[in-house]
């Protein structure tokens, strides 16, 4: 019955203009990647879409498939092509390095790793000064922890529920959502407390958030007081009285939860929740894996959208636009704790990841894809505000720069999640019509919006018309 069904729908949505010509595809034929795909490459990765997409090709917020159909990437692999695909001055100097010098190690000195280190840490504010780097974001956590540890000589770790904050046997522990865990033995000394999320926790409202969207849950606040941060400060000091010694070893929290679909807490929370770690002697601990480099738009790091200095910063996925990279910044004295005995990482702040991360740095000061990410995020956040209040399903839009979340919903009062085979279908009808986006959140509920962050306004208009339409689409089928 359901092939038969047809939609009335059409789509006013046309697909900007691009005058990127990609190569024509010559590797294998479509069937033979899926049979190599069944055979040769591990099941535990996972391909999205019912017919996976083989892709080609990339130029800037664009991807090309075999066929040479042109899509609007509006996930950046998984919020990691920061200044978009292939861009020229990237590309530009990973080739001249490439030609010059691959790999020594960080035995010996090298031009590239003291220019980068300079250039990075010059972003932050002091004591923030020395970087280690390394190959991804679960190495950057799972140092980040060694060292809070180390220092402190105390041993837990309190993190949020819904965190995801790598997928190492160490990290593990952090992370903190069901599909990630496996049944081994993981996260000793770590310890989950409650998720200050507006829209689905028991506290919520209407000016809670740091976001140019807020939630249609209403308020209960008085001026210059939040209901909802106190509730869950409140179950932050019961963890803390409950279920960890009177010392801990840190806290670490991503300033916007990115896999759990763009969860942002009440303004304020974390600086309480800051205070009330240090006052146990912890380390704080910023996962901006997916908020740095500019993303959030105001602010060039998730944490100073919250008004703390973190004692130890981790960096991932958008640090090299795609290249295997990843780091820890922290102060000269915990930093000094890890040298007391030998910690080598090979490959980490090799000469072409070091060459990547500072050509990133100046694209996104050249492009000037911060204030970008804060123009056009903000667009978009207001335009899907109106699919929400047009749809039943659209439960919350949230998020601020280009780190946005919609979460879907059966209806707006019971904000049951929208079953997995509804989204699935809105979802590959995006696809269909030329818009890849994320899908996030404990159920799957949660379409995440974190493309390369030199999209533009007509992008946007083209992405939400597309969006719309898959909506509109979904309701003829309920029907």
């Amino acid at each position: 019955r359901q092939q038969k069904w047809k939609s009335s729908v059409s789509t006013q949505a046309k697909m900007p203009p691009c005058d990127f010509v990609p190569e024509k595809y010559e590797s294998y034929p479509y069937e033979r990647m899926q049979k190599i795909r069944e055979q040769n490459v591990a099941p535990s990765l996972r391909t999205y879409y019912k017919k996976p997409l083989l892709l080609h090709q990339g130029h800037m917020q664009w991807l090309f498939d075999h066929e040479g159909r042109r899509y609007l990437d509006l996930f950046a692999g998984i919020v990691t092509v920061s200044v978009g695909h292939c861009h020229p001055k990237v590309t530009m100097a990973t080739q001249k390095q490439l030609a010059r010098l691959w790999h020594t190690t960080n035995i010996y000195m090298y031009p590239a790793i003291h220019e980068y280190a300079e250039k990075l840490t010059s972003l932050f504010p002091d004591p923030l000064k020395v970087v280690y780097l390394t190959n991804s974001g679960s190495e950057a956590n799972d140092l980040a922890m060694f060292m809070a540890r180390l220092h402190t000589r105390n041993f837990d770790i309190i993190c949020l529920r819904g965190g995801y904050h790598g997928g190492s046997p160490y990290t593990l522990g952090l992370t903190s959502l069901t599909p990630y865990k496996h049944g081994v033995a993981n996260g000793f000394g770590c310890v989950t407390t409650m998720l200050p999320d507006v829209f689905r926790g028991p506290w919520g409202g209407s000016h809670c958030r740091d976001s140019p969207v807020q939630t249609v849950r209403k308020c209960s606040c008085t001026e210059g007081a939040c209901l909802a941060k106190d509730q869950y400060i409140e179950q932050f000091k019961d963890t803390l009285n409950t279920s960890v010694p009177k010392t801990v070893a840190g806290f670490i929290a991503e300033p916007i939860q990115g896999v759990n679909g763009a969860v942002q807490y009440p303004r304020n929370f974390l600086k309480e929740a800051y205070q009330l770690i240090r006052e146990r002697g912890g380390l704080c601990i910023s996962d901006e894996v997916q908020t740095g480099f500019g993303r959030t738009g105001s602010h060039f790091w998730g944490f100073q959208t919250h008004s703390v200095v973190p004692d130890i910063v981790t960096l991932a996925k958008g640090i090299g636009n795609g290249f295997p990279m990843a780091a820890v910044v922290t102060t000269k004295e915990i930093a000094s704790s890890l040298a007391q005995n030998l910690h080598f990482n090979t490959f980490g702040g090799n000469p072409l990841a070091c060459v990547a991360g500072a050509a990133v740095l100046d694209a996104i000061e050249e492009d000037g894809l911060q204030k970008n990410s804060e123009d056009v995020g903000t667009y978009m956040l207001l335009e899907l505000a109106k699919l929400r209040d047009r749809f039943e399903i659209v439960g919350d839009v949230r998020g601020k720069g280009l780190m946005i979340g919609v979460e879907m919903v059966t209806d707006k009062d019971s904000r049951r999640p929208l079953p997995v085979e509804e989204m699935s279908q809105i979802w590959e009808d995006c696809k269909d019509m030329g818009v890849l986006i994320g899908r996030g959140g404990l159920y799957s509920q949660t379409f995440r919006i974190k493309p390369p962050m030199c999209i533009t306004k007509r992008d946007v208009d083209f992405a939400v018309e597309v969006f719309r339409t898959a909506l509109q689409k979904h309701v003829e089928r309920a029907a």
